[in-house]
């Protein structure tokens, strides 16, 4: 098992390799939004380290809560709620003792979830006022107080959100898509950022973004999905062609501001990241062509 400071390096460091590399529609550190540098994402990085860090001594709703709390104590706007929402659980079954592998485990904390961590994950979100935050039709989370449990209010919007999908299925895209995907771009690109670029369209292509699916719509989601499987299509990054599509696609996700920023793809890709660093460890990964 990893140890408790492992568990919060790799969560750093998943944060920071995802922001640092280069992906369409997103913060990078060549690209900003309009309210979002890219040293807001460095910040957030190291301001969930405490969080991480003590997750075996806290709930998954408290870690969620407490990272949001440090990250905004350094950050005015929202820059990692969904990727704390899927780190949190991740680095929780990491330090749990248990029989089976860390999938296994994760399982196991997710059952375990209760309607505390609910009450804090909806405190971190209302601290967060994410972007496309619209009406549920059930434990809203502008509800001062839930009294169900974070998995069954994750169940309940799995339809809708990627990152509550994953909750529900056991993070299946992380663990079935995912991670495969950037350990066969990691073999294949001799970069590391490169090869996360790669694997971030693999799952784009696959799973149309829902943050975009909230903000424009879902046949707007689906579309820029199609793109990014076009330019898998050219060879991605791989080819001259696809980096000419990828640039394309850039400029077109950045045309309207944030609003097509595929930013749960990037949330996804830095818990498949995460979850690569705990299994291969840190040094090794870094190092593998």
């Amino acid at each position: 098992m990893p140890t408790r400071r492992d568990v919060a390096h790799a969560a750093q460091l998943a944060c920071l390799l995802e922001v640092s590399s280069v992906k369409p529609g997103n913060v990078h550190p060549h690209a900003d939004f309009a309210d979002t540098r890219f040293e807001d994402f460095v910040l957030s990085a190291l301001a969930i380290r405490d969080a991480m860090g003590q997750v075996h001594r806290t709930g998954v709703g408290m870690t969620v809560l407490r990272a949001l709390r440090d990250t905004r104590r350094w950050v005015s706007v929202n820059t990692n709620l969904g990727t704390v929402l899927l780190l949190a659980p991740l680095a929780k079954a990491a330090v749990t003792p248990g029989k089976g592998n860390l999938r296994t485990r994760l399982r196991r904390v997710l059952q375990q979830l209760t309607v505390q961590d609910a009450r804090h994950v909806y405190a971190a979100i209302r601290l967060a006022k994410p972007g496309g935050l619209g009406r549920a039709p059930r434990w809203d989370v502008r509800r001062a107080r839930v009294d169900v449990d974070l998995l069954k209010v994750m169940q309940s919007a799995a339809d809708r959100d990627t990152v509550a999908r994953e909750y529900a299925t056991g993070f299946a895209l992380t663990f079935d898509v995912g991670i495969p995907s950037l350990k066969r771009c990691r073999a294949v690109i001799p970069d590391l950022r490169t090869a996360i670029v790669q694997t971030y369209l693999t799952i784009l292509a696959k799973f149309p973004d829902s943050l975009i699916a909230r903000k424009v719509g879902l046949r707007e989601s689906v579309r820029v999905s199609r793109e990014a499987a076009q330019v898998l299509g050219l060879g991605g990054v791989g080819t001259a062609k696809g980096r000419q599509r990828l640039a394309a696609l850039d400029r077109k996700l950045r045309r309207r501001g944030n609003l097509l920023n595929p930013g749960t793809t990037a949330d996804l890709v830095t818990a498949s990241i995460f979850v690569t660093l705990l299994q291969d460890g840190i040094s090794h990964f870094l190092a593998t062509r």
